[in-house]
C-alpha cells in the first residue's frame, strides 16, 4: 500500500506542477502521470545508484550540491523515455526537481510516511 500512495502522490504531484508551471513541464493527461511516477521511481532506484557511484567525486567535492544535477538527469531521462510528458530544457528539468521533492517532502511529512 505504501508503494502506491507513492506512486499516487508524485502522480498528483506531476500534474499539478505541469499545471501551475506550464513553461517547465507539460504532462499530456493522468495516464502520462501515473507513467511518469513510475517510470521515475525504476530510474531512481536502478539508473541513479550508478550516476551517484559514478559521480561521488564531484558530489564530495561540491558537499552533495551536485546531487541536484543528477536528480535533474533523471527527470530528463524520463521525459526522453516517457511519451506525453515534456520537460523544457535542464534548467527546467532541475527547476522539476527540486520543486517535486520539495512537495514529495512536504505531503509525506504531512501524510505521517517517513521518505
Amino acid at each position: 500500500m505504501n508503494l502506491l500512495f507513492k506512486i499516487l502522490v508524485t502522480s498528483i504531484l506531476v500534474m499539478v506542477i505541469s499545471y501551475f508551471f506550464p513553461s517547465i513541464a507539460h504532462v499530456a493527461g493522468v495516464k502520462s502521470a501515473i507513467i511518469v511516477a513510475i517510470v521515475l521511481g525504476l530510474l531512481n532506484v536502478f539508473v541513479k545508484p550508478i550516476f551517484v557511484l559514478f559521480t561521488l567525486p564531484v558530489t564530495v567535492f561540491t558537499l552533495g550540491l551536485f546531487m541536484m544535477v543528477i536528480n535533474a538527469a533523471m527527470i530528463a531521462l524520463c521525459a526522453k523515455l516517457v511519451d506525453g510528458f515534456r520537460v523544457e530544457g535542464f534548467i527546467g528539468a532541475l527547476l522539476f526537481s527540486i520543486i517535486l521533492s520539495i512537495s514529495q517532502s512536504v505531503v509525506y511529512k504531512l501524510s505521517g510516511d517517513s521518505k
